[in-house]
């Protein structure tokens, strides 16, 4: 916990950055979407879904 206090003192702006998964260029690069997005296209693909 003492080293994340660290760091957010030190980073600029206090912010860590973002997380997820449509914000990372690697993951859009290999077309990886969230989790909801992914069950979202194949449901609308599955017609008998």
């Amino acid at each position: 916990m003492a080293f994340l206090c660290v760091k957010l003192l030190f980073k600029r702006n206090g912010e860590f950055s973002s997380q997820h998964i449509h914000d990372s260029d690697a993951m859009r690069e290999r077309n990886i979407h969230c989790v909801l997005d992914q069950d979202n296209e194949a449901r609308a693909q599955d017609k008998f879904f």
